[in-house]
């Protein structure tokens, strides 16, 4: 009987070994998840933060810059057309079927060199090939002479989409933007945003001198942008900037329904109301 106690008692001291060994192994499984969690927060709050900082340092625009702003964008995001040299599809009802571009510019050049870096929604920037001090002086000093050509049908202002910087309006636009805006540039980088025609839309995309606003999807977005919405790349010459001037006549073309006389031949054909 003695025996039988003991070998007992061994067993049992086997089962406590046994269970607090497990019970050791369940532990350091618990502590090693706990510590792989909190590094995943720790590098998902360091992720947000890169992410909102980045967000700030775009600058003003037509999103408030602090931490609701950013909310919004990021849930805009997720909405953002995947390809924004994609250009727009023509409505069938959309009158005249031809841009401005077509048929006064048919010869815009291809724009020299690979595109640009952009990034963000609201504001949406270029991070790379910024225009210069000068280039944005000489590229403002021409927006702001249109309006003292034209002052029947155009006006400087506040920007609509951006509520920051100076725009071009028409005074009576025929096909809907924000107040009529047409243009606005960006002074942190020289680009500039303005809406266009479809057709003079995929001109400007398939030769190199902007892309779509990553909102510019039409339907329901309609109430952030219109869908030929863009971003036109900053000037780096005064050569560029011919250019933009011309795609900044395009897009007067098509808010105010009247083309500006640029080559004296006192064209006033636009675009029918759409």
């Amino acid at each position: 009987m003695r025996f039988s106690f003991l070998q007992r008692s061994d067993d049992a001291a086997s089962v406590d070994k046994v269970g607090i060994g497990s019970g050791a192994f369940h532990s350091s499984i618990d502590n090693a998840s706990l510590c792989t969690l909190l590094l995943c927060l720790g590098l998902s709050f360091y992720s947000i933060y890169q992410d909102y900082v980045a967000f700030i340092n775009l600058g003003p625009g037509g999103t408030p810059s602090n931490f609701l702003g950013y909310l919004r964008v990021s849930c805009l995001r997720v909405l953002a057309l995947r390809n924004p040299y994609v250009p727009p599809a023509l409505s069938i009802a959309l009158q005249p079927k031809t841009g401005y571009l077509p048929g006064r510019r048919p010869d815009l050049p291809k724009r020299v060199g690979p595109r640009p870096q952009v990034t963000g929604i609201a504001p949406q920037r270029q991070t790379t090939q910024k225009g210069s001090a000068a280039n944005l002086a000489a590229l403002l000093h021409e927006i702001r002479a249109l309006p003292v050509a034209y002052p029947d049908s155009l006006r400087l202002g506040t920007s609509c989409f951006e509520k920051h910087e100076t725009a071009l309006f028409s005074l009576f636009p025929v096909n809907r933007t924000c107040s009529g805006e047409i243009c606005h540039a960006h002074p942190s980088d020289a680009s500039l945003h303005m809406t266009l025609h479809p057709a003079d839309a995929r001109m400007v995309l398939e030769r190199g001198w902007g892309q779509r606003h990553p909102l510019a999807k039409g339907g329901w977005f309609t109430r952030f942008v219109p869908v030929g919405f863009v971003m036109v790349y900053a000037p780096r010459s005064p050569a560029e900037l011919e250019v933009v001037m011309d795609v900044i006549h395009a897009a007067a073309w098509w808010v105010s329904g009247q083309a500006l006389d640029r080559a004296g031949d006192g064209s006033g054909t636009g675009p029918k109301g759409c």
